[in-house]
């Protein structure tokens, strides 16, 4: 009896000191409250981490996802509130090597900033914050305060803002008003597309043959033309300018197809009348067969889009090309019909380059509504994070022009083309 009363007892002293240990535990210095970080990356501040009183215990392997990066010399970090800590002044990414003399070059109204605001965010993502380039922002009326502040803060390099002269966005003095009026009143009632605006005949006449010559665009030898809108798809790892001066190149193009019909019934008539008259400007080697199915005789209507343009600013106030767009405007095609800027272009660089001077960027994927050029290779695409769908790519569609303009230049269509048919 007295056996089994002793270890009853001893199992109730085991009891209490088991109790006695949680309590002392329980009301020791470890705190209550665990602060979890709030993201995958986040780290806790020094707010939130708890200070115990014995020594600090044995540091943990650091974690190079959340290591912030080293302060310049002479700055000072920050780490009050911030996940993670950085430097002030965090170093802007830039490729090496020297720059060349080149330019974006958007005609946009004030309305257009925040469709623009998109497409500087693609452009400066995609290649521009690598090189820091400059551009150039031309409007008829006066840009807003609005305007150049959001493009300003969104672009790497320096920010021009042109006005357009007066003589160059309005009807020149040889032209009809009357015939000119009857003709956009006619191109309303067939609901052809711009047909009765007269802005943007203004527009394509000023592209056509007096933006290279504000005086802002001067300074400069390259330009790349950015419109509203736009996305680029893939990273561009290198300086598609340094590319067509190494190469030699004057023009380039990511989409092409054919141009309506019904906005240039005169086009073709007007342009032989210039060969006709100046022979010395057509180069030998051109590009003749890719325009013309026959020889020259008839236009197929075959353009590159020129929404996107890559470009040699000398090439454009050239002699031959300042005859060739004075020729066509006389004619009047830009008031009478409504000539593009796109096939004015694309003819004059068919007929007055050597096929090798105009270059096929396969490799900048790009879009413009409705339109998508996205690279032709898989492994293109996931080296250098495309986000294209293939499937979309206009290039070897049947109203795409890309497909003849390989066969006319004999250049090697890249693996896999077939299957985007």
């Amino acid at each position: 009896m007295a056996t089994a009363s002793s270890r009853y007892l001893r199992y109730i002293l085991f009891a209490v000191f088991g109790l006695l240990v949680v309590y002392f535990l329980s009301s020791s210095s470890i705190p209550n409250t665990i602060h979890r970080p709030t993201g995958y990356f986040s780290t806790p501040s020094t707010e939130q981490v708890a200070v115990h009183d014995g020594p600090p215990p044995e540091k943990a392997p650091s974690n190079p996802l959340h290591k912030a990066p080293e302060p310049e010399e002479g700055s000072k970090l920050d780490t009050t509130g911030t996940t993670p800590n950085l430097a002030p002044e965090f170093p802007s990414a830039a490729a090496g090597g020297p720059r060349m003399n080149a330019t974006f070059v958007t005609l946009a109204r004030n309305s257009d900033v925040w469709e623009l605001a998109r497409s500087i965010r693609h452009v400066e993502d995609r290649f521009n914050e690598k090189y820091h380039y400059d551009w150039v922002f031309l409007n008829n009326e006066e840009f807003s305060e609005e305007f150049k502040k959001v493009t300003t803060n969104l672009v790497s390099g320096k920010t021009h803002y042109g006005l357009i002269p007066v003589d160059h966005w309005s009807f020149p003095d040889f032209i009809d008003q009357e015939k000119a009026e009857a003709v956009r009143e006619e191109m309303k009632n067939k609901k052809i597309i711009y047909g009765d605006s007269i802005s943007y005949r203004h527009m394509c006449r000023y592209e056509s043959g007096f933006f290279f010559r504000h005086e802002l665009m001067n300074k400069f030898e390259w330009y790349w033309r950015v419109e509203p809108s736009i996305e680029l798809y893939c990273d561009i790892d290198y300086d598609p300018f340094k590319f067509m001066a190494d190469n030699k190149k004057k023009y380039s193009f990511v989409l092409s197809l054919f141009e309506y019909v019904e906005t240039i019934p005169t086009l073709w008539d007007s342009v032989k009348t210039f060969m006709s008259k100046h022979p010395e400007h057509i180069a030998e080697g051109n590009a003749l067969g890719w325009l013309s199915d026959d020889e020259g005789d008839t236009y197929n209507h075959c353009h590159f889009w020129s929404n996107f343009e890559i470009g040699n600013l000398n090439w454009l106030r050239s002699k031959a090309y300042l005859d060739y767009f004075n020729s066509l405007d006389r004619d009047g095609g830009f008031f009478y019909e409504r000539w593009g800027d796109a096939p004015v272009h694309s003819i004059a660089a068919a007929l007055m380059l050597k096929q090798d001077e105009i270059h096929f960027f396969n490799d900048i994927a790009y879009y413009h509504v409705p339109f998508t050029h996205c690279p032709t290779g898989e492994d293109y695409r996931l080296k250098h994070k495309c986000h294209c769908e293939p499937g979309k790519n206009f290039d070897w569609k049947s109203y795409s022009c890309t497909t003849k303009w390989f066969d006319v230049t004999g250049l090697q269509k890249p693996d896999g083309w077939e299957k985007e048919v």
